[in-house]
């Protein structure tokens, strides 16, 4: 039940003086996420704008304007904050400050001092993530990490901007999904540069790591007092039938390449960051037999606008994998694409209910932003999955309006009690 006690001349929030009931501590991150080409629109000199356009590609419409946060930014924290984030993960788009190898755009650079500081002034802590999926045409041109010398043409990029925002960027994610980008664009040619090669792909995860190991000491030379981390999509694989000799080894294989290649690494030794960012959506049955080897759910079972099982249970899994490494875990996405918003808040309820209990055995976690912030550009399947707290309407000039499932998590994250999502009985559907 919820306290109603309010007090004379305190706040209205009544959460206020409860904290002997959290379940999640005072200094727990809470927020949301996005990236710059699924928000920022405009995002013309990188290798997204050209497959979004390339006749045979699984990608079904333009990004276009995305949803104009690039001009919107201020507006779009302003409203994060009222709804009780106090941190907020965006990506530097790459392409945007360097779009012509070497020379990097100084309204760009400045762009991003900009949207730093409407953060700060909004109370947000800057989660900065370096390199969220998409790469400058430039390097995508010649190889991109398949090229010779990736990492250190990373690693220039790298030192410029956290050199330009030392002391202004306290949490840094150094890659997105490295495994997706290894995966997806060189072993299932879903993304670019649309390859299908095993070998292929397991070169790109060891340059990757090395980027990632790279892009770490280039944070610390810049400002020792920023905590760095590499964000990985992290999933519970399994045979689909698991007395199959061909499915159980496909199913190592996504072990090795999505999971394994990377914990073993963060475990080894060596400055690796401070911290592993998760990001959890679903498991993953393997079937051999398929050409993405991922196979649909059993009939009956919950699923998401994407066709993804809903399995909170995986979340506790792959928080206790993360930090075996010996690191502490930040959850940097999380989140559910559903038109029903009571289906979101029933999301979050049980897989925060993961988290809180697997950080009662003793699993530390650092905090958790939802994916995502708002409704947005999803890659390949375009703008028809609603992932957004806030809804954004594409026939009303953009119109930012935050769904029942912001306020309910709003009250999570003021009172830090997670049954402070319930009772939503509004109308949520959207």
């Amino acid at each position: 039940m919820l306290p109603s006690v309010r007090r004379a001349g305190r706040s209205a929030d009544p959460w206020e003086g409860w904290s002997s009931l959290r379940d999640f501590p005072h200094d727990f991150l809470w927020g949301a996420s996005t990236s710059a080409h699924q928000v920022e629109g405009g995002n013309i000199y990188s290798d997204w704008h050209l497959w979004e356009r390339q006749p045979g590609t699984q990608a079904v419409e333009p990004s276009g304007d995305a949803i104009d946060h690039f001009h919107r930014y201020d507006e779009d924290f302003a409203l994060l904050a009222s709804l009780g984030h106090n941190a907020h993960r965006f990506s530097l788009e790459w392409s945007r400050l360097e779009p012509t190898e070497g020379q990097f755009d100084e309204a760009a650079l400045q762009h991003y001092e900009r949207v730093l500081g409407s953060l700060d002034a909004h109370g947000l802590t800057p989660v900065v993530t370096l390199h969220h999926k998409t790469l400058p045409q430039w390097f995508a041109a010649r190889g991109g990490w398949r090229s010779e010398g990736a990492v250190e043409t990373f690693t220039r990029y790298v030192s410029r901007v956290a050199e330009r925002y030392a002391g202004r960027m306290p949490w840094v994610c150094t890659i997105n999904e490295p495994q997706i980008q290894a995966v997806f664009s060189h072993l299932f040619g879903l993304f670019p540069p649309n390859l299908t090669d095993p070998t292929t792909a397991a070169s790109v995860n060891g340059v990757l790591l090395a980027a990632h190991r790279s892009a770490v000491a280039a944070v610390r030379a810049a400002d020792p007092t920023a905590r760095a981390g590499v964000c990985l999509q992290l999933a519970p694989f399994s045979p689909l039938r698991p007395d199959d000799a061909d499915d159980i080894a496909a199913t190592a294989l996504m072990q090795r390449l999505m999971t394994d290649d990377y914990l073993e690494d963060l475990a080894s030794g060596g400055d690796v960051g401070d911290f592993v960012g998760v990001q959890y959506y679903t498991r993953a049955r393997i079937d051999a037999r398929l050409p993405t080897l991922i196979a649909p759910p059993r009939p009956g079972t919950e699923t998401t606008q994407m066709g993804w099982e809903v399995h909170p249970e995986g979340l506790a899994e792959v928080l206790r994998a993360a930090t075996s490494t010996g690191l502490p875990a930040l959850i940097t996405e999380n989140g559910i694409a559903t038109d029903d918003d009571r289906q979101r808040v029933s999301f979050l309820a049980r897989h925060l209910a993961a988290v809180r209990d697997v950080m009662s055995s003793g699993v530390p976690v650092l905090g958790y932003l939802h994916w995502s912030a708002f409704d947005n550009f999803e890659w390949n399947h375009g703008y028809a999955p609603r992932f957004g707290l806030v809804q954004v309407d594409r026939a009303d000039g953009l119109r930012r309006t935050p769904r029942p499932s912001a306020h309910a998590y709003a009250r999570l994250c003021r009172s830090g009690r997670l049954d402070a999502l319930e009772p939503v009985t509004e109308d949520v559907a959207s």
